[in-house]
């Protein structure tokens, strides 16, 4: 395992997985080659790369240390993703899931590692048509990543109910607010992080996996958060890709204030007995989003995830105003109170439209930042 790099705490990077659709029935379309020779011709931040199958693109910012910077490489990059997509006649689109792609008609990625994960996964390859965003935040040192990683877990189901965005798969409502996250749970190397604090610890059960040949690298953990050695962050991997760079750049807001509040506050030390409520509340989050129940891990009690998400809003703001994030934490407090979030955006305009790919070409506006579209 790489050294622990180190990076500047409470720094940022983001990663979004996009949807490519053709225009005329917004369905997948296999333009991800084509996509990414149109934009090494041009000079951008961040990168654009690849994924599994050829009908998803990945665009990533570079080191950022605010939310506006990140919203910022985000625009730059999401205004050259378009035009290189309106050049080709297909459109780019945020959420977890496409409403009613089939999995089996995907094409792998031409690219050794995902040809190897495809001869070792089968089906579950293509099924990983899936797209997420990630945060990576900047930790101090190896052990305070463990420590940021174990504080977040217990934030895992207000990341997956902000963000959820896949209801529908395969051309049905799943009933999930979040259905993108039970393919990820099909690897056997998803789930949660094992709990150590000490990073000499944590080497010991990497080399430990590593020595049964399972694991060969970090990148096999699909775990919800991970720590990133080589960046000197951890990773947050729960989070459906938003409808919008804005909401997406508002989410990144939230894990740097929780961040901050964690680094200078120590408001608790997380415990292994956290997790014996971690499945339920990621369930919860997944299944009923903003209106689900969540379990306190300290003391068992029960209550609305929406207010748990409103209260730990209200704990983080001061961080957040300080850090340049206040707006950020407004917008998602806002969709927190009105129990709105990008998959009940998508369920109501199906509701009203009645064609999954006419909601998709309003998602594709959403995402293009057309005036009147969703923020």
């Amino acid at each position: 395992m790489e050294r622990f790099q180190e990076s500047a705490p409470l720094s940022l990077g983001v990663e979004l997985e996009l949807q490519l659709v053709n225009t005329h029935d917004y369905d997948l379309a296999p333009y991800s080659a084509e996509m990414l020779r149109l934009i090494g011709k041009m000079s951008l931040p961040g990168a654009v790369v690849p994924e599994m199958t050829s009908s998803m693109i990945e665009f990533s910012t570079g080191v950022c240390h605010s939310t506006s910077e990140v919203l910022g490489e985000l625009t730059t990059l999401r205004d050259a993703l378009v035009r290189c997509a309106d050049k080709l006649n297909i459109a780019c689109v945020g959420g977890g899931t496409h409403p009613f792609q089939q999995w089996h008609e995907q094409r792998i990625y031409d690219r050794p590692r995902f040809r190897q994960l495809s001869e070792l996964y089968g089906y579950l390859s293509k099924q990983f048509t899936i797209f997420g965003q990630h945060v990576h935040v900047g930790c101090p040192d190896a052990d305070s990543a463990l420590l940021m990683l174990h504080r977040m877990s217990r934030y895992i189901p207000h990341f997956i109910a902000l963000s959820a965005s896949s209801p529908f798969v395969q051309g049905q409502d799943t009933q999930f607010d979040s259905a993108r996250l039970n393919s990820v749970f099909a690897f056997p190397m998803s789930g949660r992080a094992p709990y150590t604090l000490h990073w000499e610890e944590f080497a010991k059960f990497f080399a430990k996996t590593t020595r049964t040949g399972v694991v060969k690298s970090m990148k096999d953990f699909y775990w919800d958060i991970r720590p990133k050695p080589e960046y000197g962050t951890i990773e947050i991997r729960v989070f459906d890709t938003p409808l919008t760079i804005e909401r997406a750049a508002a989410l990144a807001g939230f894990v740097q204030s929780l961040g901050s509040w964690f680094l200078q506050e120590q408001p608790f030390v997380p415990e292994e007995d956290d997790y014996m409520v971690y499945t339920y509340n990621r369930f919860q989050a997944c299944r009923f989003g903003l209106d689900a129940v969540y379990v306190d891990p300290p003391t068992g009690e029960h209550l609305p995830l929406r207010e748990h998400i409103l209260h730990t809003l209200r704990q983080v703001a001061p961080h957040a105003r300080a850090l340049g994030a206040g707006a950020a934490i407004e917008m998602l407090a806002e969709s927190a109170e009105d129990g709105l979030n990008d998959a009940r955006w998508l369920r109501e305009t199906h509701a009203r439209e009645r064609l999954l790919a006419e909601m998709v070409r309003q998602a594709a506006d959403c995402f293009r930042g057309r005036p009147g579209s969703l923020v």
